[in-house]
């Protein structure tokens, strides 16, 4: 499979080397995770992996409809998560290092908010037929977050037509099911960042304290938000 959405990587730095193998990034819409996935694959000599929204046909239809269109829209994006695994799977195999905007388990946290119950049940049964059974599993996960007016400030900023119905309810939900899903999560060690008062993508300063923290994490869980 040729990796046809993972772009060229900027290297701004040859002589440094990515602490981790393998980085994926999490959060809820709107928290950052493809700009600091770009920005990560600057600073170390990393392939990038990204979600592909835009690629869902169901997704728009989604926003305006959610009981309607959640399980073909899950379904799908199991698919596509399932071929991004896959293909994860095979760059690191070729021994590169890589960093991805999603983990192939987010699936399951957006079908379990937006499904019924009788939905859900059938979800896992099909997706458990989809799944990568050779899916990595990242070395580090950084799980970003911010409030759900944030959120959807940023949101509205990036102006893309399928999430300008997205709610701050939604948000709000959205962000208490990550931070439940990675209460327990113990694949990975995992840094949550709180983005509130980061500029991740503009400050280089901000940037810079991201990367300490992630250069110097220890243990499997690790908390990060910038005082002001």
């Amino acid at each position: 499979m040729r990796p046809t959405n993972a772009p060229p990587v900027t290297v701004t730095a040859p002589d440094l080397r990515a602490p981790y193998r393998y980085i994926a990034i999490e959060g809820a819409i709107g928290a950052g995770k493809t700009s600091l996935a770009h920005r990560l694959a600057e600073r170390w000599p990393m392939r990038t992996l990204l979600e592909r929204p835009e690629a869902n046909p169901f997704l728009e239809r989604f926003y305006g409809d959610m009981p309607r269109y959640a399980l073909p829209t899950e379904l799908q994006f199991a698919v596509q998560r399932a071929q991004e695994a896959e293909l994860s799977a095979q760059l690191l195999a070729r021994g590169g290092t890589l960093v991805t905007d999603f983990i192939a388990q987010k699936s399951g946290i957006f079908a379990r908010l937006t499904l019924g119950d009788d939905e859900w049940r059938l979800y896992q049964r099909l997706a458990e037929g989809i799944a990568c059974a050779d899916a990595p599993v990242p070395d580090l996960v950084i799980h970003l977050q911010a409030s759900p007016a944030t959120l959807l400030a940023r949101i509205a900023k990036r102006a893309r037509a399928e999430e300008a119905r997205i709610s701050e309810s939604y948000l709000r939900q959205l962000s208490e099911a990550y931070d439940q899903f990675f209460y327990h999560y113990d694949d990975s060690p995992v840094l949550t960042v709180n983005t509130e008062h980061l500029n991740l993508l503009e400050s280089d300063t901000d940037f810079a304290l991201l990367i300490e923290h992630i250069e110097t994490m220890r243990g499997r869980k690790a908390s990060f938000a910038k005082a002001l």
